[in-house]
């Protein structure tokens, strides 16, 4: 009996060590895949920073501001988050010092949130299976609309129009960083991206064992299955949508190396990614300047699934071949 339990401990500790090992190294390689993609592209971004060449992509946008009744600077505070990522954004909105309404400053958050730190974001979007030009066509195009959708709804129900911002306190303009302050910034970042994803590893994995990935599936199915998402990329959807597309993006990639997952369901989950991510963390950023939780939130979600919901409809009649020519990676 007593070897018994002996042996029975033995095989418990020997299953647990190789759950870890397993574990540690799922981390590491995913890590590896999402550095090759932050690093080089960290720099073209803080070369393009350094030079000013946003300035030029922010004058090209700046036509495009007037549709949704923002003034032409705003096409630089798109760029600045579109090109870098939502911090940059916001440093760029308080550097020029524009006093905008509430419904300005959420019909920019929004646009803000559906297309920001792009060059990162799509690289991921296409390691992990869709094309990063079908990416960025969907994100830039769908936000455009999403700012002229929500700026003619305040519009027609006169919603904070004439409401000026108050800006949080907390949201303060940081000093030009050098190049040694970045790359330590950088570093940070990539401890930070190796601990998360490890994290989400573990908890994904342990969720599973004990079946709360099942309830999970069961509980947004119903919802997900409209949008023509299988179960099978639920779960990870709801993380991409809740902790951000950069993380669900680094998932997808594990799980497409460990299971054969179907390439039309990475794409949807993808694309509902794409549109509505991080929407805890990046909304409460947006709060902080004065926008309105009804737009960049509430909007957000409700335009993410009608989008979606005719994407699906329309591409589910389309071949694979079809599917791979315009969209799979």
């Amino acid at each position: 009996m007593e070897s018994q339990k002996l042996g029975k401990g033995q095989n418990e500790t020997m299953n647990l060590q190789i759950i870890v090992k397993s574990w540690f190294k799922q981390s590491i390689t995913t890590s590896i895949k999402i550095f090759k993609i932050m690093l080089p592209v960290s720099i073209i971004v803080k070369i393009l920073q350094e030079t000013g060449l946003i300035v030029y992509i922010g004058d090209a946008l700046a036509p495009l501001m007037s549709v949704m009744g923002l003034p032409g600077e705003m096409g630089l505070v798109w760029a600045s988050a579109m090109v870098g990522n939502i911090y940059a954004g916001i440093i760029t909105f308080l550097s020029i010092g524009m006093e905008l309404t509430i419904a300005q400053i959420t019909v920019l958050s929004t646009i803000i949130l559906i297309a920001h730190t792009l060059p990162i974001e799509l690289a991921i979007t296409q390691k992990a299976g869709v094309k990063a030009g079908a990416a960025f066509i969907f994100r830039f195009i769908f936000g455009l609309i999403a700012g002229i959708v929500l700026y003619y709804i305040y519009n027609f129900l006169n919603l904070y129009q004439n409401v000026p911002i108050e800006i949080d306190k907390v949201v303060m303009i940081s000093e030009k960083a050098t190049w040694g302050t970045w790359i330590l910034s950088e570093l940070k970042n990539y401890a930070f991206v190796f601990c998360y994803i490890t994290g989400l590893i573990i908890i994904i994995d342990i969720l599973k064992r004990i079946g709360i990935i099942e309830k999970i599936n069961r509980w947004f199915y119903p919802v997900l299955r409209l949008l023509g998402i299988e179960k099978e990329v639920i779960p990870i959807t709801v993380i991409g949508m809740t902790l951000g597309l950069a993380y669900g993006g680094g998932l997808i990639i594990n799980e497409v190396k460990q299971t054969q997952l179907k390439k039309r369901n990475v794409c949807y989950a993808l694309m509902l990614m794409s549109l509505s991510h991080s929407i805890i963390e990046d909304s409460i950023l947006m709060i902080a300047i004065g926008a309105r939780i009804s737009g960049i939130f509430f909007f957000r979600i409700i335009f993410t699934l009608i989008v979606m919901y005719f994407f699906v409809r329309v591409t589910q009649k389309w071949s694979e071949k079809r599917m791979a020519k315009w969209f799979y990676a």
